[in-house]
């Protein structure tokens, strides 16, 4: 079964909502990825809650480079070199290897560029399969909610 071009921008524009919900407006769920950050210190952003448990600033670079590698597929162009050599997780333990405020722009970068990638194929037809496209938003989305928590429940128990 093929998909008119008419599906696809419908389909484009439910990735752009969903894609919203994990990142960038107040989801019915509760704070998405960038409100758990947007009043995170630096402090509480390196803060380790046990020894080998991650901080903020590690997941924030950890969503950071997920969302890097969705972009590239979406767009079918290879990703660029990351900000930090490595892949996936990176140890943070202080600001010395790189700054909180870097890194929540970081994190704000590649998210503005997903929606770009994800707004812009909503406007025509993409050399990817609709339900591949769609697989790759919602799980980018459901990785954005998921960490979100996870920060949520660090910064309480950081006391902030």
């Amino acid at each position: 079964m093929s998909t008119t071009t008419s599906d696809t921008t419908t389909i484009g524009r439910m990735e752009t909502r969903i894609l919203r919900e994990g990142y960038g407006e107040t989801a019915w769920h509760g704070p998405d990825l960038k409100a758990a950050l947007a009043d995170v210190t630096s402090d509480a952003a390196f803060w380790r809650p046990a020894p080998g448990r991650h901080n903020i600033a590690e997941i924030a670079l950890h969503h950071a480079y997920c969302a890097r590698g969705v972009r590239a597929k979406l767009s079918g162009v290879d990703a660029e070199p990351f900000i930090l050599e490595g892949d996936d997780w990176f140890a943070l333990s202080d600001e010395s290897s790189l700054p909180w405020s870097k890194i929540f722009a970081v994190v704000e970068t590649e998210q503005e560029r997903l929606a770009a990638i994800v707004a812009d194929i909503a406007q025509r037809e993409s050399p990817m399969a609709d339900a591949e496209r769609f697989n790759l938003v919602l799980g980018i989305t459901c990785h954005a909610v998921y960490h979100a928590g996870q920060v949520q429940l660090i910064k309480r128990l950081h006391g902030q």
